[in-house]
């Protein structure tokens, strides 16, 4: 599965995904990027899912016009080592049929 890591996530959490394909933002050339031109870039080059903390993102995008699976992690802060607790929930996620739009994990 092809997966981007958000800006505002730890570039070393791409390693806890060992049996995907994991790209980060900055490693792709898209740092800056809009949401919308972002969610676009993903679709553009049939990325899989969009793992991130923008909790904004999920209220401010149309998943219809940008049908991707966007995996927003919801903890206090964005931590590696706060965040690497959501690495089950996640490849949970991972393991079944994506359907587009946001999934918000706790």
């Amino acid at each position: 599965m092809l997966l981007l890591l958000d800006e505002n996530l730890p570039k070393r959490l791409k390693n806890d995904f060992p049996e995907h394909e994991v790209f980060t933002i900055k490693e792709r050339g898209w740092n800056g990027l809009k949401n919308g031109e972002l969610l676009q870039k993903l679709l553009a080059n049939k990325f899989d899912a969009l793992i991130t903390f923008d909790k904004n993102m999920q209220h401010q995008q149309n998943f219809i016009k940008f049908p991707i699976t966007v995996i927003v992690l919801n903890a206090r802060i964005n931590k590696y080592s706060v965040l690497t607790k959501f690495i089950p929930k996640i490849l949970n996620i991972l393991n079944k049929p994506l359907s587009p739009g946001p999934i918000e994990i706790s």
